[in-house]
């Protein structure tokens, strides 16, 4: 299994486009050891050769496709590698690319849950605006633990898993969370029994995720925030991390605690980064801390093999 990390910043990317926090202004004028970052996406294809599936379509996503030439493989006049796409939830920095892909002659294959496909019609009406152009063939993304095949992309298999985090800001049930609105999925290479657990929104770890983390042979989380009240001390919102879904990396009970818990053969990385994150400097205290606990932070571009 390839994996194509895409996007691994959290919306707004990095630098974010109004934000003068130390990580952004430092990557601008090159005071801060940073590489810049467009927002969270990856893509999965069984082989080097095969067409794969595209989890998340963030606004930066012609970018992407332009930046990652195995998405264009050029065997038509119009051609794509990408199968399909998934959805892991309906937040902005998720689901707004699925604007940018209007352009097919035949509809978008889109698997996501019944509360996204909800949030994607009404308060966010994506799937009804894009009936106006190429049209999307939804396709239910069940919650009961059963697998799935997104045709055309051979070899994967996929297992959604519901998380513990926040609807988008727009969904009528951003303040009363409801099974589905976020997921984890379990990415499974059907060829060689390889795994990912891939979860870039992840406010709780219950037992069943840290059941799917432990039996993943790499799982890729939720890097959004260092500290849970990150946002409030550099005063840039009243919420904790907690508040809007993610899991701080930092203090009792955070990430880099659960991290280190899996077993010792499995593969770490954060994903889905703010652009607040102290993580994001290469040089930085927090930065050592995940290479001594053995944990990644994603990049645009990096390219995982399983």
């Amino acid at each position: 299994m390839r994996i194509t990390i895409l996007g691994a910043a959290a919306g707004g990317g990095f630098p974010q486009w109004n934000c003068n926090c130390r990580n952004c202004a430092g990557v601008r004028n090159g005071t801060v050891r940073a590489r810049p970052r467009t927002q969270s996406s990856i893509f999965v294809r069984s082989d080097e050769h095969a067409d794969g599936v595209l989890f998340n379509a963030s606004p930066d996503v012609l970018e992407q496709i332009r930046s990652h030439p195995a998405l264009q493989p050029a065997r038509g006049l119009r051609d794509s590698a990408i199968a399909g796409v998934v959805l892991i939830d309906g937040q902005i920095d998720h689901a707004t690319g699925l604007f940018m892909l209007r352009e097919r002659a035949t509809p978008l294959p889109l698997w996501c849950t019944d509360p996204v496909a909800e949030d994607l019609s009404s308060g966010n009406p994506i799937l009804r605006v894009l009936g106006h152009y190429c049209g999307v063939r939804r396709e239910r993304i069940a919650l009961d633990g059963s697998s799935f095949e997104v045709p055309g992309a051979p070899g994967l298999g996929l297992r959604a898993l519901p998380l513990s985090s926040k609807a988008a800001p727009y969904s009528p049930h951003r303040e009363q969370p409801v099974p589905g609105d976020n997921i984890g999925m379990l990415i499974t290479d059907t060829r060689r029994g390889t795994t990912l657990f891939y979860a870039p929104g992840l406010g709780e770890i219950t037992p069943a995720v840290f059941d799917a983390m432990a039996g993943a042979d790499a799982v890729m989380v939720d890097g959004t925030f260092w500290t849970d009240d990150e946002m409030i001390r550099l005063g840039l919102s009243r919420k904790t991390a907690r508040d809007i879904g993610h899991l701080a990396q930092s203090g009792p009970g955070g990430m880099i605690e659960w991290l280190s818990r899996l077993p010792s053969r499995t593969g770490r990385w954060l994903i889905h980064v703010n652009n607040t994150n102290p993580i994001l400097d290469e040089d930085s205290p927090e930065r050592a801390d995940l290479t001594r606990a053995g944990i990644r932070v994603c990049e645009d571009g990096m390219e995982i093999h399983l």
